[in-house]
């Protein structure tokens, strides 16, 4: 490498990746970690491809897969992992380099990794390669046929790569850990906790890459209905990638590109909890909840499942008719409202029926709200409207009256007759109308209308200033409702837009109380092993509930950190970080201790 004549360094490299499967133990692996580090630095760098690594880190492959002896000696157990990951980073970007990669027979022993033949760490690296290389057109038809097998394992890790990685990493003691998984994960320093969160983050980039070479298939219409199993299906919209890597490949982006196939669109349709779970989604603070609405956008645009999508998402979707804009996209409730409306008069006159009771209703409101009251409010003249906005106010203040008095079903009269009454043009009003209506579904436990109208009154606010206290409640339905990662998203945006009111005096802001413990609480239900910990704490009695207790509730406070900070506006994350470390963004007022939700504090109207 610090050979300055070029011809000589050529040659010198030439000969380095001929003779590199000689040598073995640590000298092997110091000069792959150094290959390891040029490639993740410059991986469009046609230096090292050009001269024959690939052909190297082949040859080292089918050795680590086909002689156990010389993996487990020394230190060649590091070898397959820096191998595929040089692979996977050279082949991320350049077509031609991926050309040069196949040629030089990586694809079998990347494939023989894939089905586990050493250990689950290898298996991610594998996963990531070959996602590299099916993305490329001039590489995929050399893949395709190895696709039925790599479909299958690709899907097997998405399903079962968290239980793996749970029992046999982070549920075991440090001194019952494979070693060299402790030292790839904290480069040496071997500090347990430190292990636990690098284990959590190669976890959610193993399922969300595998994720993503499955979608390498989808957007080339390959093998849709192998893939569209369901069980499979019912679970995609679970995986996520956690408040670390939101922006890695989602469950819902598979769905979505399912969505662009005929056959997807069907498999998709057939299975209401698959649809209910878009819907859901499409109802959230999530970061894809444009492509959930899409999804669904895209379903009910095909005459061939529009009737049995309406029939499921109608009650759902008809809280987002008057959504402006989402992630740049304008007008999205219009587009909603034109496609759930375009067969009203076949529904109106029964050639068109519904199996759920809500949906028919749905649409009439629909069309009441988007139809009928435009019209009426048209050709209201102003003493009509003056008026009209004087009796909403007085019925608006005798819901207020009932509710203090807790004749909470009489006050829920009162808001929806304002709601009725109430002008379209008044937004800020229809706001709080729908808001106070939410407060008293909770209190009555009807978490379902709760999210229905904080829905809308998100929706009315917009997404650049959305109603605080809104947020605050849909994030307590979605907690009744069991649906612990919308009831996170929520609670995380109200935290974020309740710093905001302090202006930007950072040292004024206060996290209540009551959004701290339901934070907390969320973190820990969303806890990526959570469910592997419940497996196992039922097969092995209370060991792995301390171990999940000290991973998900004893250590949460770094972690909600970390959520905060990157839920906080660009410009005040360094001013967060100190006041994080000094403890003072921590501090609660008196009022707010020991609540989570009183109808003397939160409640008010």
């Amino acid at each position: 490498m610090e050979e300055k004549d070029p011809s000589i360094r050529k040659t010198l490299i030439v000969q380095c990746f001929k003779d590199l499967h000689l040598i073995e133990d640590i000298e092997l692996v110091l000069t792959l970690r150094c290959l390891w580090n040029i490639a993740l630095a410059r991986p469009d760098d046609p230096e090292f491809p050009s001269l024959g690594v690939f052909n190297c880190m082949a040859r080292l492959l089918n050795r680590c897969t086909r002689d156990q002896k010389w993996l487990s000696r020394g230190h060649n157990v590091y070898v397959p992992y820096y191998a595929a990951h040089i692979i996977g980073s050279y082949t991320m970007n350049k077509a031609r380099f991926s050309v040069l990669a196949v040629k030089s027979g990586v694809i079998s022993p990347l494939i023989d990794l894939l089905k586990g033949k050493i250990t689950w760490v290898e298996q991610r690296v594998a996963v990531r390669a070959l996602g590299h290389i099916v993305r490329h057109r001039r590489t995929f038809e050399d893949i395709k046929v190895h696709e039925v097998e790599i479909i299958k394992l690709a899907m097997d890790i998405a399903s079962k790569c968290i239980f793996t990685i749970y029992s046999e990493f982070v549920g075991k003691k440090s001194e019952k850990r494979v070693e060299y998984h402790r030292y790839l994960m904290t480069k040496g320093l071997r500090e347990f906790e430190m292990e636990n969160k690098k284990a959590e983050s190669w976890a959610c980039q193993m399922q969300c890459w595998s994720l993503y070479l499955l979608n390498c298939f989808i957007t080339k219409k390959r093998s849709i209905n192998l893939i569209c199993k369901e069980d499979f299906l019912k679970n995609l919209c679970d995986i996520w990638g956690g408040l670390q890597n939101q922006n890695s490949f989602s469950g819902i982006g598979l769905i979505r590109s399912l969505c662009d196939s005929e056959d997807g669109r069907k498999n998709i349709a057939q299975l209401e909890q698959v649809v209910e779970n878009i819907c859901n989604l499409s109802r959230s603070s999530d970061e894809w909840q444009f492509m959930a609405i899409e999804s669904l956008l895209v379903l009910l645009k095909d005459p061939k499942t529009r009737n049995r999508v309406t029939n499921i998402a109608a009650p759902f979707l008809a809280d987002l008719v008057e959504l402006r804009t989402i992630k740049g996209r304008r007008k999205i409730g219009d587009m909603i409202t034109q496609l759930l409306l375009q067969d009203y008069a076949k529904i109106k006159y029964g050639q068109v029926g519904f199996y759920e009771k809500g949906s028919q209703k749905a649409i009439e409101e629909i069309w009441d709200l988007k139809v009928e009251k435009r019209k009426r409010d048209k050709i209201m003249s102003e003493q009509e409207v003056k008026e009209t906005e004087l009796l909403v106010s007085v019925l608006k203040r005798e819901g207020n009256k009932k509710f203090w008095s807790s004749e909470i079903e009489a006050a829920v009269n009162k808001y929806t007759k304002a709601l009725d009454l109430c002008p379209l043009n008044l937004r800020k009003e229809r706001i709080v109308l729908y808001s106070n209506r939410a407060q008293c579904h909770l209190i009555l436990g009807e978490a379902e209308l709760a999210i229905s109208d904080t829905t809308r009154a998100l929706c009315l606010s917009g997404e650049m200033r959305p109603h605080i206290k809104s947020l605050w409640r849909r994030s307590q339905a979605y907690h009744m409702k069991g649906l612990a990662r919308l009831s996170l998203m929520d609670c995380l945006m109200f935290i974020n837009e309740r710093s905001k009111l302090n202006g930007n005096k950072s040292s004024t802001r206060k996290i209540p109380y009551y959004a701290m413990r339901m934070l907390n609480k969320q973190m820990t239900a969303t806890w990526i092993f959570a469910d592997a910990a419940k497996s196992m704490e039922d097969d092995n009695g209370t060991h792995k509930s301390r171990v999940q207790h000290r991973l998900a509730g004893g250590k949460m406070k770094g972690k909600i950190e970390e959520a905060l900070l990157k839920s906080m506006p660009t410009q005040w994350k360094d001013k967060e970080h100190r006041l994080l470390k000094k403890g003072r963004l921590w501090r609660t007022s008196r009022r707010s201790k020991g609540v989570i939700e009183s109808v003397s504090q939160e409640g008010k109207m």
